[in-house]
């Protein structure tokens, strides 16, 4: 099984299987299979609407579509080595485009918030990623009122380059990010 590992934590990219997993039997038996101990994962209502999206309109026919580069479409789970059990999750919006760009994203529970773990996520996803010689930069949104999110990509020497609306369903008022090779 593929995995990145810093000081903190593991992250593991869910393939087709365990996504199908997850979607049909939950998160429990998705930690289980992963030989994690459970964690009942605590999220605010847009994330957690935001990941279940994903997981059934995204992640799970992105994967089956590309088998041997499911990490780019995926989900990878943040494990907290200490405890064994997931504390969140990281993921980009696909291969690199035309113009050598993907987007990022991430949610930690609100139990570990605060402890530096989504920045120490980032920063190794992010070294994995520019081997890649076809990405150029990695964009990222964040909610104009989540700072601690902002402080993550800062950490991580992203910029804000823009600021913009979007309608989930409800209108957002974000950031956006780049951070370049």
């Amino acid at each position: 099984m593929i995995s990145i590992k810093t000081e903190r934590l593991t992250l593991i990219p869910l393939d087709h299987n365990l996504l199908v997993q997850w979607s049909k039997s939950g998160r429990k038996d998705l930690e289980k299979s992963l030989e994690l101990n459970t964690n009942d994962l605590q999220f605010e209502p847009f994330y957690e609407n935001e990941m279940t999206h994903a997981l059934q309109n995204y992640w799970i026919p992105m994967t089956k579509k590309f088998p041997f580069d499911f990490m780019w479409y995926t989900n990878w789970e943040i494990i907290l080595t200490s405890k064994s059990c997931s504390i969140g999750g990281i993921g980009f919006s696909g291969l690199p485009d035309d113009r050598g760009s993907t987007e990022i994203g991430y949610a930690i529970d609100q139990k570990y918030r605060g402890h530096g773990y989504a920045t120490e996520a980032l920063d190794a996803l992010l070294q994995w990623a520019f081997q890649d010689n076809d990405l150029s930069f990695v964009r990222a949104e964040t909610p104009c009122d989540n700072l601690a999110s902002q402080s993550v990509l800062i950490a991580n020497q992203f910029q804000q380059i823009d600021q913009k609306t979007i309608h989930c369903p409800d209108p957002l008022e974000v950031f956006t990010w780049e951070r370049h090779r």
